[in-house]
């Protein structure tokens, strides 16, 4: 059962993949690459490389690669703190503890 769900992953994730071409060479993002790479541009204000992330995949692509990306950093986060997910969350963002 989780080979079958591994491989719809990897199938998932592969159609989500686009080309780019930087007129030296060609290179092949995922959204894994693209969202890291946009969310630590994001991070340091970068807006070149905020834009040339985005441009990796498509919009739906990115906002999942976000958005996981944001879960494992809470998860790892909480790990970390001895925390729950929530707390973790809510004090990135400055929301009082619920």
């Amino acid at each position: 059962m989780l080979g079958s769900i591994h491989k719809a992953c990897v199938r998932f994730l592969h159609a989500w993949r686009t080309e780019t071409d930087t007129g030296r060479d060609k290179r092949t993002h995922n959204l894994f690459e693209a969202a890291a790479a946009y969310v630590s541009a994001c991070a340091e204000d970068d807006q070149e490389r905020i834009d040339e992330a985005a441009g990796w995949v498509s919009p739906e692509a990115l906002s999942f690669g976000v958005n996981e990306l944001a879960c494992r950093a809470v998860i790892a986060l909480a790990r970390e703190r001895d925390e729950s997910p929530r707390t973790v969350a809510r004090a990135l963002l400055g929301l009082p503890a619920a």
